[in-house]
């Protein structure tokens, strides 16, 4: 089993040390991370724990899993890897910046026009 751990329905409260705080009772934390927004700083609602044993990870899966955190009932699971994303496939839509620019899209430079 891995030793990283997915916490999620985090309140938007919860922060780094609290989380330490709460898996330290069972066990060696190594890290804890509350994701947060990079632009806002607000957190995501989801965040990780790194054990320092596969045994503290399960026995913090079967004591933490549908607990009460900052008023919130937390979910607790491995970690899966992250899914690798191919390159540009951020789905922010947009189109080609050099055809909107100076042409239309039949490639007619538009200053020509008048």
């Amino acid at each position: 089993m891995n030793k990283k751990l997915y916490i999620g329905s985090l309140s938007y409260d919860t922060t780094d040390d609290g989380l330490r705080e709460l898996f330290s009772t069972v066990g060696t934390v190594l890290s804890a991370e509350v994701i947060r927004d990079r632009y806002t700083g607000r957190s995501k609602g989801f965040g990780f724990v790194e054990m320092e044993t596969a045994e503290e990870a399960e026995k913090a899966i079967g004591e933490f899993n549908g607990a009460m955190l900052d008023g919130r009932e937390i979910k607790v699971a491995e970690a899966q890897p992250r899914r690798e994303q191919p390159r540009g496939s951020d789905r922010r839509g947009g189109g080609r910046r050099e055809q909107r620019r100076d042409s239309d899209r039949w490639g007619d430079d538009r200053r020509d026009r008048w």
